[in-house]
C-alpha cells in the first residue's frame, strides 16, 4: 500500500480527506502542522503529502519551502481554501507540484494524485512490470516468461515496495513500518529473513537484485 501523509489542522477536513484517499486504496498517516510532519517523515516512508497552507506553528509554504531546501522530491499537492491566483503563485514558488482549492471534488482529488504518484514515477495501478517481470499486487503473483509463481503476502508486499522505487534505499524500520505495522511486536531482523527468501526464490532472474546496504537497509537495483 502507498502511504500519503495529509498535513492538516482541521480535524474535520483532515478526517475528509482521510476517508477520501482510504475510499481510493491508500493508507494515511495524519499531521496537524508543518513541524510534526517533519518529525513523522524522519520515522516513516511517504509516498505523497496533501498539504494545507495556513497551519500554526509551521504553514503550508514554510514546510514545503524546508522539504525543497533539504533535497526532498517528494511529491506535494496544496490543498487549501485560499483562491488567488497570488496565492497559487507562491506555492509553485515554494515548490509544490499540484495546487487544488477547498472544497475539494473527490474524484478530481485522486485522480490528481493518481497522476502526482506517476510523475513521479510511482507505481500505483497494481500492475508493476519489470522488464520481463510482472507483479500483479491483487493476485502476489511474479510472473515471467509465462510462468507464475505466487508468493507468501509480505514476501510479495516487500518485493513490490522495493522494485517501485529501484536504487531507493529503505531502512529496516522503514520496511517493517509499512509491511508488518507499527503496532507490530514482530522483530525487525524477520525483515532480513523475507529478504533473503527473496533473493534465493529470483535468484536466476536477471532483471533484478535486491541489495544490502550495510548498517542500513534495502535497495533494488534493475539490470535492464
Amino acid at each position: 500500500m502507498f502511504q500519503i501523509m495529509i498535513v492538516e489542522d482541521d480535524r474535520s477536513a483532515a478526517r475528509l480527506e482521510q476517508a477520501i484517499l482510504s475510499h481510493g486504496g491508500y493508507d494515511t498517516i495524519l499531521a496537524e502542522n508543518g513541524a510534526r510532519a517533519l518529525e513523522l517523515l524522519d520515522q516513516h516512508h511517504i509516498d505523497l503529502m496533501v498539504v494545507d497552507l495556513m497551519m500554526p506553528v509551521m504553514d503550508g509554504y514554510t514546510l514545503t519551502e524546508t522539504l525543497r531546501r533539504n533535497g526532498s522530491n517528494i511529491p506535494i499537492l496544496m490543498l487549501t481554501a485560499k483562491q488567488l491566483p497570488a496565492d497559487k503563485y507562491r506555492g509553485f514558488q515554494a515548490g509544490t507540484d499540484d495546487y487544488m482549492t477547498k472544497p475539494v471534488d473527490e474524484e478530481e482529488f485522486l485522480l490528481r494524485i493518481k497522476a502526482l504518484l506517476r510523475r513521479a514515477g510511482i507505481v500505483h495501478d497494481h500492475c508493476l512490470k519489470v522488464g520481463a517481470v510482472t507483479l500483479n499486487y491483487d493476485a502476489l503473483t511474479v510472473s515471467r516468461e509465462g510462468q507464475a509463481q505466487t508468493l507468501p503476502p509480505k514476501e510479495f508486499y516487500l518485493l513490490y515496495k522495493l522494485l517501485s522505487y529501484p536504487d531507493r534505499i529503505f531502512t529496516r524500520i522503514q520496511l517493517m513500518d509499512e509491511i508488518w505495522g507499527m503496532e507490530t511486536e514482530t522483530a525487525d531482523t524477520t525483515v532480513n529473513v523475507h529478504i533473503n527468501r527473496l533473493r534465493k526464490r529470483f535468484e536466476q532472474y536477471p532483471e533484478f537484485e535486491i541489495m544490502a546496504i550495510r548498517g542500513i537497509g534495502y535497495k533494488a537495483v534493475l539490470h535492464f
